[in-house]
């Protein structure tokens, strides 16, 4: 006697839909809020920020994108308060992020 394994789940995958369908609905309940911050965490991230740039030391930003607070560690390349953005190299895979300063929630030193 074979033990029949993964074909016994096989006729509950035959409606993506409904998968594509509960998985918009998990993703919209883990959803949050973006945090509202005070003019003094502002500008303890400015002052953390601008020295991070010109020390070139790394840092843990928490930026908010798409209903989620998203923690990752890099280096400060460039800082646009004008334009409201700036730009970091993620740790992980070396790329180039820019990011709105408007979404920036936290920056902490490592």
């Amino acid at each position: 006697m074979e033990p029949r394994g993964m074909k016994k789940w096989r006729p509950f995958a035959t409606m993506p839909e409904q998968y594509i369908g509960l998985k918009e609905i998990i993703n919209k309940q883990a959803e949050v809020a973006q945090p509202v911050l005070t003019e003094e965490q502002m500008e303890q991230m400015n002052f953390t920020l601008i020295e991070a740039l010109h020390t070139n030391k790394q840092v843990y930003l928490t930026y908010y994108k798409k209903g989620q607070c998203i923690t990752e560690k890099g280096l400060i390349q460039f800082v646009d308060s004008l334009g409201n953005l700036f730009v970091f190299i993620d740790e992980v895979l070396e790329l180039k992020n820019k990011i709105r300063l408007s979404q920036l929630i936290d920056v902490r030193f490592v």
